[in-house]
Parts: C-alpha cells; sequence; structure tokens
C-alpha cells in the first residue's frame, strides 16, 4: 500500500516543496501531514497545488534568500569557547551543539540546535569547522576554537 502527498516543505530524502510524492501510510499520515509538511493528494489538493507552486516557489526563495544571509553571518565568524583542561590538554566537559547555538545565539544568530551538524561533542582543544544545515537546502560553514583557560 502506498500514499501520494503534496509537500508543503522541502523534506530531506524526500522531495521539495509542491512535490507530488508516493510515501507509506504511516509515515504520511502519523509524520507528515500533522506536522505541516505535506497534505494528502485528493483531486481537490492536486487542483490547489497548482495555484499554490508559485506561493510555495515565492516562500521558498524567499526563505532561501534569508538562509543565504544567515549563511553569509556564520561564514564570517569564528566562535572561541574556554575550557577546563586536565592532563594531555583533555577537556572536563566538551563542546555540545547546543553551547555553539548558545554562543551563535549571544552573537545574534538564532538557530535550531539540530541544524548544526556536529557528529561528536568535541573533547579537545584545537580548531574545528563544523557544517549548518538551513532552511532551503543551504549549508553554512562555522568555524570555532577550543582553547585552555588560564589557571
Amino acid at each position: 500500500m502506498a500514499m501520494q502527498v503534496i509537500l508543503t516543505q522541502d523534506v530531506d530524502n524526500l522531495g521539495k516543496a509542491g512535490e507530488l510524492v508516493t510515501v507509506k501510510p504511516g509515515y504520511g499520515r502519523n509524520y507528515l501531514v500533522p506536522r505541516g509538511l505535506a497534505v494528502s493528494a485528493t483531486v481537490r489538493n492536486k487542483n490547489r497545488l497548482e495555484h499554490e507552486k508559485a506561493l510555495i516557489e515565492r516562500r521558498v526563495s524567499k526563505e532561501r534568500a534569508t538562509a543565504t544571509e544567515l549563511a553569509a553571518k556564520i561564514n564570517i565568524m569564528t566562535l572561541q569557547f574556554e575550557r577546563n583542561t586536565g592532563e594531555d590538554e583533555k577537556l572536563f566537559g566538551s563542546v555540545t551543539s547546543r553551547d555553539i547555538q548558545e554562543q551563535l545565539k549571544r552573537a545574534g544568530v538564532d538557530i535550531d540546535h539540530r541544524w548544526i551538524q556536529l557528529e561528536q561533542s568535541v573533547k579537545a582543544l584545537g580548531k574545528y569547522e563544523v557544517p549548518v544545515r538551513l532552511a532551503a537546502g543551504v549549508i553554512a560553514q562555522l568555524k570555532f576554537w577550543v582553547v585552555g583557560k588560564d589557571k
């Protein structure tokens, strides 16, 4: 059994906003539709899709423009995290995506911590670069240093 839905927003590994896609019924009914990511593909919705494609395109291009602007801000930033260190310059604690989010927020960039593609928390001193996945498929590169605190 399969279900056809019309995406109202870009969904990773599925499609772009405005596309008609086939998904498993449970995924469409329990995840996509309740979160507003898609609507069921009825005849009425298909007709409305034609009308809304232009609106969706405008919204997506506006999101892309905003995301590109945000990416430009993030790309020129270099954050610094001070942490206490022990032997062999190992950190007490770590730097997580939430830490990065908080510091970005203080710098005037308010994003969701899940957009920061940090594979695992940072537990050593050094310079790091992490991708930040913004709206509309825009990806920024955030640079940050982890330095030892003066004792």
